[in-house]
């Protein structure tokens, strides 16, 4: 049963809203849980991810809400940020909004692939472990 919503501390922000890859799980149609490395954002409420539409780890979200997030500073490896929660929202990336604001943190130009629709998954904390380091 889902607890408490519960946010990213502040002192680990930068872990969900700059270039620090995540890695995200899903669990698949069988129970077997799959590791996704994905860019992140932090919309101040849910953690955002984002995917071609049709994905199978858009399929599994769509089956089962279930998703685990891992972040650990890449120069503190003793900092990290561990949640858990549920895809509570899938939306159709207009314009490829989502996935431009993320392509420009990580690569520092608009997505390339303009050619496929994409969604956005927002994933809605219920348990965060964390270490300051």
């Amino acid at each position: 049963m889902p607890g408490k919503i519960v946010a990213v501390p502040d002192e680990l922000l930068d872990l969900v809203t700059t270039d620090h890859l995540a890695h995200i799980s899903s669990v698949g149609e069988q129970g077997w849980l799959f590791n996704h490395i994905m860019w992140i954002d932090w919309d101040g409420e849910h953690l955002l991810v984002n995917s071609p539409a049709g994905s199978f780890k858009g399929r599994n979200w769509g089956a089962n809400p279930h998703a685990g997030v891992s972040v650990v500073d890449r120069v503190n490896r003793y900092r990290y940020l561990q949640a858990s929660g549920r895809v509570t929202d899938i939306r159709p990336d207009v314009g490829l909004a989502q996935a431009d604001l993320m392509s420009r943190r990580y690569d520092g130009t608009d997505y390339p692939d303009r050619d496929r629709e994409r969604e956005t998954f927002c994933i809605t904390l219920d348990r965060v472990r964390a270490s300051l380091g």
